[in-house]
């Protein structure tokens, strides 16, 4: 995707943000391929590593990192090249610039997708073998000797005359180095790292001891905090205020309007909370959301009863259905949900020395947060600087197509007067009611069945909003009235029916929607698997052989994948303790999951027990991130599937507020995990959402085996106590 920048005002001095620091200093220029608006649009992301006299690598990481991996993972592919020792190995958040860090299937600097390892794997192995080369050269000029002669292992150069020396003692002489321009790289019977299961995240040990900066940790001298008054209803905006009991609030300095509301700023966090309670907000409602969820769901209902804009075709449903022996029909209704990651929104901005501005937050979107920040505070992109900071969580939260916490960010900095450091802090209750939710969704299912059984039709349509709509991905992203984020997961199923059609309904309005994690697979992920699976138990059919019979030719990774995952469950041997198993597949972000949930039910609400799961996402760089992701994959949707939702009453007003009415899963309720990866050789894919799309419909498909009821409009904890 294109984000319009001007090339003249994007920062590229490589001494600028590495400070003039001595020693070597690796720029990667790698033309890339990706799909800009239609077109395909040269891009060159360029990877750099620092190697210091001290001996130190640090790995500047165009990623965020916010516990999913990327420091450790992408450090592990510059250590493999360069037979660093991994005691040496550093990580640092790169700079924002587009011109140097552009994510290369996205067209700018954003984490997202699930493509930080799968966009950089052979970016950052070439980066650390041309180090390893550059090393070696300077080696080899000092000691006299073919460079081909020279060994490196766990971060020592050595000769066979004796000599030796660490990468520090070369880093200033290989700076001088020219770097190759095609360096050769290790074949996978030679990795060290790659693979290696054992090797400690990077970040852990810091935010173990508390070592760790995140945004809220930032203090500047003089630094002011502020917390913004949002309105109670979606699509409000300010009518008038009456500010002077806020402003009689002990450390209140100033409130003022800004675009989200109306924002109190003062000396600390307590007299910032305290004088926003003391203001007196009048809200103008006229184009507002002042129905209730339970309204805006029926209108997707009503328009999934015919059919959209198609997303994909095969053959003629409209022949097949009539000549079908049976036919199945199925309504689901998804709820708003919140992200609630464990660290709320929050950044910093000050002035700095030379006149331009810098901030620190938990960037996802850097560039577009860098764009909205220099528009807002009236100066050019060269003039800012954004510190991306650690973040505790974000699910697709800090992933703002419209940057709207920079841009309140920065408006409040230059309402304040655009000189004193702020920081915006939203609260816990702020996050769960302040939208940005993953879309209310409705899906309408057909399948047609011949008298043998066989599913000769499917036809699947879909109902929700856009949260591409409006900003600089529609273009992208929008095609011929289809939204590739609603219907992705749909638009191709990974089973081989003759005939097939998708379609969606784009219906918009005032809440705000985001992306959320695994995006359209949470939604489309639960109503294909659990819709194949009533059409399979309808057949007669079992759950993993009819799966495997549409799905092996079409779809062998995933086939594999469910294979091995039935072998793992036992998944032949009969459950005879109250508890059943539910099973789904699901491809996502490229990365291939199956799932088996073995349930029972306690006082008619499911009791997960165990999951098992197999990935297959290409090469494995750090097997233990992956199960990870995939163990916190699994816990998050079952959150959701179980628990969340997000209503808003009649009148528009949000009912949560924070996590003792938007509950997580707790620990007694998280299931035993196990986690199996497949052998590959394909290149790496995602890992950072394709654990949760199969775990809400894998119970699903348990529960129905278990009271015959189906679940259609999830959480279960309400749909089962309706």
């Amino acid at each position: 995707m294109a984000y319009d920048l001007p090339r003249d005002s994007i920062i590229t001095s490589r001494r600028g943000f590495l400070g003039g620091a001595a020693g070597l200093v690796v720029a990667v220029a790698l033309p890339m391929k990706t799909r800009a608006q239609g077109e395909a649009a040269a891009i060159d992301p360029n990877a750099f590593i620092h190697v210091s006299p001290d001996n130190i690598v640090t790995v500047l990481i165009k990623h965020i990192e916010f516990g999913q991996g990327p420091w450790t993972g992408l450090a592990t592919l510059v250590a493999e090249e360069m037979d660093a020792d991994w005691a040496q190995i550093r990580a640092e958040h790169a700079p924002s610039n587009i011109a140097l860090y552009a994510n290369a299937a996205m067209g700018a600097q954003l984490t997202g997708g699930s493509t930080s390892m799968a966009v950089s794997f052979d970016l950052m192995r070439r980066a650390g073998a041309m180090a390893r080369a550059m090393l070696v050269s300077a080696a080899a000029k000092a000691w006299s000797v073919p460079a081909s002669e020279i060994n490196i292992e766990k971060g020592v150069l050595s000769h066979a005359n004796g000599k030796s020396g660490s990468f520090g003692d070369f880093a200033e002489a290989a700076a001088g180095e020219t770097p190759p321009a095609d360096p050769s790289l290790k074949t996978p019977d030679q990795f060290i790292y790659i693979g290696n299961p054992d090797l400690p995240k990077l970040d852990t040990a810091a935010k173990s001891t508390g070592a760790a900066e995140f945004t809220l940790d930032v203090y500047r001298d003089g630094m002011l905090t502020a917390v913004t008054a949002h309105p109670d209803v979606f699509g409000a905006s300010v009518a008038s205020f009456d500010d002077a009991a806020a402003r009689a609030v002990p450390g209140v300095v100033d409130v003022k309007p800004v675009s989200a509301g109306v924002a109190v700023i003062a000396e600390n966090t307590y007299a910032a909370l305290k004088g926003r309670k003391a203001l007196k907000v009048e809200w103008d409602l006229s184009a507002a959301e002042t129905r209730d969820s339970g309204a805006i769901a029926q209108e997707r209902v009503e328009a999934v009863k015919a059919r959209g804009a198609v997303a994909g075709k095969t053959g003629d449903v409209d022949t097949a259905f009539p000549a079908a022996e049976t036919i199945l029909q199925a309504e689901y209704v998804f709820p708003y949900l919140a992200h609630a990651p464990m660290e709320p929104l929050d950044a910093v901005i000050e002035r700095s020395e030379d006149g331009g501005v810098e901030a620190w937050l938990g960037s996802q979107g850097t560039t577009l947060d860098h764009q909205t920040i220099a528009t807002v505070c009236g100066v050019d992109m060269a003039a800012v600087k954004v510190n991306v900071m650690l973040a505790g969580g974000s699910f697709g939260r800090r992933a703002q197509a419209n940057s709207h916490l920079a841009q309140e960010a920065a408006e409040i900095f230059m309402a304040a007067g655009g000189q004193t450091p702020v920081k915006l802090m939203w609260t816990r209750e702020d996050d769960i009611q302040g939208g940005y939710y993953r879309p209310i969704t409705a899906h309408r299912l057909r399948g047609g069945m011949d008298a043998d059984g066989n599913i000769t039709a499917w036809e699947h349509v879909i109902a929700g909003q856009s949260f591409f709509y409006g900003t600089p991905f529609e273009s992208f992203a929008i095609k011929d009235g289809v939204d590739s984020g609603l219907v992705e997961g749909a638009s191709e199923i990974p089973y081989a029916i003759p005939n097939f059609v998708a379609s969606n309904h784009i219906i918009n309005g005032p809440v705000p929607t985001l992306w959320w994690r695994s995006v359209g697979h949470t939604h489309t992920g639960f109503t294909v698997e659990t819709f194949i699976d009533e059409l399979l138990e309808k057949a007669g059919r079992d759950a993993v052989d009819g799966r495997l019979a549409l799905m092996a030719e079409k779809n062998p990774r995933l086939a594999q994948t469910l294979r091995r995952v039935a072998e793992m469950a036992d998944y032949e041997r009969p459950r005879t303790d109250g508890r059943a198993l539910g099973v789904a597949s699901v491809e996502s972000f490229n990365s291939y999951v199956s799932q088996i949930a073995e349930v029972s039910m306690e006082g008619g609400f499911p009791k997960v027990h165990k999951v098992w799961c197999v990935v297959d996402c290409g090469i494995a760089v750090n097997p233990e991130i992956i199960r990870a992701q995939m163990e916190g994959g699994i816990g998050y949707g079952l959150s959701a599937i179980l628990f969340n939702e997000i209503t808003l009453a009649e009148g528009g007003a949000v009912m949560q507020s924070n996590f003792h009415d938007y509950r997580s899963l707790r620990l007694d309720e998280m299931p035993e995990v196990e986690v199996a990866i497949i052998a590959s050789d394909a290149p790496p894919t995602g890992v950072g959402e394709p654990g949760t799309p199969p775990i809400g419909p894998a119970v699903a498909n348990a529960v129905r085996r278990l009271n015959g009821e189906s679940v259609r409009r999830p959480p279960m904890i309400r749909a089962l106590s309706a």
